[in-house]
């Protein structure tokens, strides 16, 4: 067996640094988030995808792999945004098995409300915080961990 790759001090510096980063920014978002919409931050991202989306809805399985989670933790989210009147559902014209998750009037209202503390939140615990070049940097590294993590179908 071959012996791993350990490591080392610089290498590690970084793992830890993103790992405590990653998880205080998503604690921070999760609370305002929770705090100012009563929404998660997965439910507040099921919400700008849709939004973003031609006519505000996507087939589930998209927004799946959009949101990079799995389908059943999707159907989860969409069933309390569903009961808030935020995301209605919908049999797919095209396929009825598929099922199609559509943005409300409400949701996107609860949206745009929602919008303005979430952004200042981002700002403030991870925009404003590093220098344009240590932006263009983190935006670059972590376009690529993303790039090969999803594969060559991705790209």
């Amino acid at each position: 067996m071959e012996e791993p790759r350990w490591l080392d001090d610089r290498e590690r510096a970084a793992w830890i640094g993103f790992l405590s980063a990653t998880n205080l920014v998503a604690r921070k978002l999760e609370q305002q988030l929770k705090d100012d919409a009563a929404l998660s931050h997965t439910q507040y991202e099921v919400l700008v995808q849709l939004s973003a989306a031609p006519g505000h809805s996507l087939r589930m399985t998209e927004l799946a792999d959009r949101l990079v989670t799995s389908k059943s933790g999707l159907t989860y989210q969409v069933t309390q945004l569903e009961r808030a009147g935020l995301v209605a559902r919908r049999t797919c014209p095209s396929d009825v098995r598929g099922v199609i998750a559509q943005l409300t009037d409400r949701g996107m209202e609860v949206l745009r409300e929602a919008a303005p503390g979430h952004v200042a939140a981002v700002r403030e615990a991870l925009i404003d915080v590093l220098t344009p070049e240590q932006l263009d940097n983190l935006a670059a590294g972590l376009g690529e961990v993303s790039r090969r993590l999803r594969g060559p179908a991705a790209s």
